[in-house]
C-alpha cells in the first residue's frame, strides 16, 4: 500500500450536511464578512472559555500575531516560547518585531517546561507563550507565578486545545489572552479560522479594533489595525462544529483509553495529575532511531500517522543561531515522536488494528 492514501488516515475532517447548509444558508444571506454568525459564534465559543470574551479571527496565527499587537509587545522585547511546537508560534513573535527565546519542554507533557523558562528570562523578557501542545494543557499554574514574580504577560498558544483543562479551569482562562485555531484538521474547525479569549473588556476592545483595520464604526478608524477577520461563512461552520465538539472530545478521550489498553512495548501519551487532555493528537515515542522506520510500516498496512514536529523551530532556517543553549528534550522528542490516528470517527476495529501494529512495528526489538 506505499504510496497510496492509508486505509485509516492519520486525520479525518469532518464536514456534514450540517456545516454545508450553514455555509449556503450564509452564501444566500449576502452577510458573508464580520456579520451576526460572527457575533453569535463568539458568544458561543465563550461558553467553553468560562464567559470570557471572545474575538474571531481569520486563522489562529492572526490571533497570536493580534494579542501580542495588542499587548504592546513589539520590537526590543523578547517572548519565551516552546521550540517544540509549529512555526507560527515563534512567527506571530517575529512579525511584531519582538524575539521569540526557546525554552525546553517537560519530556512527558512536550509543553513548556517552568523551569527551562524560567533559565532563559531576562531584561528584555515581556511575555510567556506557553502551547498546550497536542491537546496538553502547559503547566500553567506553575508558568503564571512564574510570570507574576517577573512582571511578565502570560499568552496561551491553545490552537490545539479546545475543551483541555487544568482542575477544573479551562485552557484559555489562565493568560491575558488565549488563541484558538479552526484549521480543518483541529478538533474543531471553521475550514479556516481562529478566536482570541480574555478576561480584560479593554484588551477585547483593542483586539477588535486591529482584526478591523483599527476601527469599530465605518471609517471612524482609531488606530492601526489590519485586516484579520472571519468571515460569516467561516463561523457558521465554526457554530455547528462547537455543537459537536463536546461527543467528538469525549470520543477522543474514549479512544486514547483503549489504545493505552491495548499498545505495548511503547510509552503511551502522559496525562498530569489534574490535566484534561482533548487528544488534537495522540502521540507516541519510538526511542533508537526507528521512528521513521516504524511510520514507514505502519504506513504499508494501511495506518496513516504523522510526525509533530520533525524540525524543532530553533532548528529552522528564520531561527537558525550558533550560539544558542542546546535543547535536548526538544531535540530527543523531535526524533521519537509518532502520532497515531485518534480522531472521533474511529471503530473499535480500527483502534485495534493500530495498537496491534504499532505495538509490532515499534516494540522492543
Amino acid at each position: 500500500m506505499s504510496g497510496t492514501i492509508p486505509s485509516i488516515p492519520a486525520a479525518r475532517p469532518v464536514i456534514g450536511t450540517a456545516e454545508i447548509e450553514a455555509a449556503v444558508r450564509v452564501l444566500r444571506s449576502g452577510r458573508v464578512v464580520q456579520g451576526p454568525e460572527v457575533a453569535a459564534f463568539e458568544e458561543e465559543f465563550s461558553d467553553l472559555v468560562d464567559g470570557r470574551a471572545c474575538i474571531a479571527v481569520n486563522s489562529g496565527t492572526s490571533a497570536l500575531q493580534l494579542s501580542l499587537m495588542a499587548l504592546g509587545i513589539g520590537p526590543g522585547d523578547e517572548v519565551v516560547v516552546p521550540s517544540f511546537s509549529f512555526a507560527a508560534t515563534a512567527n506571530a513573535v517575529r512579525l511584531v518585531g519582538a524575539e521569540p527565546v526557546f525554552a525546553d519542554i517537560d519530556p512527558r507533557t512536550y509543553c513548556l517546561d517552568p523551569v527551562a523558562a524560567a533559565s532563559v528570562i531576562g531584561p528584555r523578557t515581556a511575555a510567556l507563550m506557553p502551547v498546550h501542545l497536542y491537546g496538553h494543557p502547559a503547566a500553567m499554574d506553575r508558568l503564571t507565578r512564574l510570570a507574576e514574580r517577573h512582571g511578565l504577560a502570560v499568552l496561551e498558544d491553545a490552537c490545539q486545545a479546545h475543551g483541555a483543562a487544568l482542575g477544573a479551569r479551562p485552557v484559555g482562562t489562565f493568560g491575558l489572552a488565549g488563541c484558538f485555531s479552526f484549521y480543518p484538521t483541529k478538533n474543531m474547525h471553521a475550514l479556516e479560522g481562529g478566536m482570541i479569549t480574555t478576561g480584560d473588556p479593554q484588551l477585547a476592545r483593542i483586539l477588535r479594533l486591529l482584526r478591523n483595520q483599527g476601527m469599530e464604526q465605518r471609517y471612524a478608524n482609531e488606530i492601526v489595525g489590519a485586516n484579520m477577520r472571519m468571515t460569516d461563512v467561516a463561523a457558521a461552520i465554526g457554530r455547528e462544529q462547537l455543537k459537536q465538539l463536546p461527543a467528538w472530545t469525549e470520543r477522543r478521550r474514549a479512544n486514547a483509553k483503549v489504545l493505552d489498553s491495548l499498545i505495548h512495548g511503547l510509552p503511551v501519551p502522559h496525562v498530569a495529575d489534574g490535566a484534561r487532555h482533548v487528544y488534537h493528537q495522540y502521540t507516541v515515542r519510538i526511542p533508537d532511531g526507528r521512528r521513521d522506520a516504524v511510520q514507514q510500516e505502519l504506513e504499508q498496512k494501511g495506518i496513516g500517522s504523522a510526525v509533530y514536529y520533525p524540525t524543532p523551530i530553533h532548528r529552522l532556517t528564520p531561527y537558525l543561531d550558533p550560539g544558542r543553549p542546546p535543547l535536548p528534550e526538544t531535540d530527543r522528542a523531535a526524533a521519537e515522536v509518532l502520532s497515531l490516528p485518534i480522531h472521533p470517527t474511529l471503530g473499535q476495529t480500527e483502534l485495534e488494528r493500530i495498537a496491534r501494529d504499532v505495538s509490532i512495528a515499534g516494540g522492543a526489538r
